[in-house]
C-alpha cells in the first residue's frame, strides 16, 4: 500500500476539534442525526470513533476548491460514465469512518446499485477517485493519512494538492507516490480517461 512521506512543517495549524465519542456507540444513523442537527458544522468520523469538527474554509481555499469541483462536474457530465461529488458529501468506508473527500467521483453503475435510502445516506461505498486540498489550517501529516485511509478503502486515485507549496502528490495503490512540483495541469488517467485538471485556474 502505498505511503505518502510524513512531511511536517513548521507553519502548520490546526483548525479543527476532535471529541472523543468511543464510548458512546454512535452509529453511521446516530451521526447523521448529529450532522442534520448542526448543519452550520462540517463533521467527519474516525475510525477511532472520533467526531472531528472543522471550522469553514478560508475564503481563497474555498474558491480553489469549487475550482476543483467545477472542473471535475464539468468533465464527468460531458463524460456521463459516473457522477462528481463536493467537499461536503460523506461516505462510509470499511473501517467504519465517515469522510468527506473535498471532491470525488464514482462509476455511474456503482451510484446507481445503491437503493434510494442508501442514496440519502452516508452510503457505504466510496469513490473510484477523490481530492484533498490543503487549506492554511490544515496539518499536511492529517491529509496524508487520510490518503491513504482512502486507498485501504478501494479508492483507485487519489490526489493531495497543496498550493501553498505548489505542488501535486498522485497516489495509486500498490505504487510510490509521484510528487510533481508547480504543475499547470495534472491528468487522471487511466481512471478518469480524459480528465485534465487546469491548475492554473487553481494556483
Amino acid at each position: 500500500m502505498a505511503r505518502i512521506p510524513q512531511v511536517a512543517s513548521s507553519n502548520e495549524t490546526t483548525a479543527k476539534m476532535v471529541i472523543n465519542a468511543r464510548n458512546v456507540g454512535l452509529t453511521r444513523e446516530q451521526f447523521g442525526r448529529l450532522c442534520h442537527d448542526n448543519r452550520d458544522l462540517r463533521l467527519e468520523l474516525t475510525a477511532r470513533k472520533e467526531i472531528v469538527i472543522m471550522t469553514p474554509v478560508r475564503t481563497r481555499t474555498g474558491w480553489q476548491e469549487g475550482e476543483i469541483c467545477r472542473q471535475l462536474a464539468s468533465w464527468a457530465a460531458t463524460d456521463g460514465t459516473g457522477i462528481a461529488f463536493g467537499p461536503n458529501t460523506g461516505f462510509t468506508l470499511p473501517n467504519g469512518a465517515i469522510r468527506a473527500p473535498d471532491a470525488s467521483w464514482m462509476p455511474m453503475e456503482r451510484w446507481r446499485s445503491l437503493a434510494p435510502e442508501e442514496q440519502d445516506s452516508f452510503a457505504a461505498v466510496f469513490p473510484d477517485f477523490v481530492v484533498e486540498l490543503r487549506s492554511r489550517s490544515d496539518a499536511i501529516g492529517e491529509l496524508q493519512e487520510k490518503i491513504s485511509e482512502y486507498l485501504e478503502s478501494g479508492v483507485r486515485l487519489a490526489w493531495l494538492i497543496d498550493p501553498l507549496d505548489r505542488h501535486v502528490d498522485v497516489v495509486r495503490p500498490g505504487r510510490d507516490v509521484v510528487r510533481i512540483d508547480a504543475p499547470s495541469r495534472v491528468e487522471a488517467d487511466p481512471v478518469l480517461p480524459g480528465f485534465v485538471l487546469d491548475l492554473d485556474r487553481v494556483w
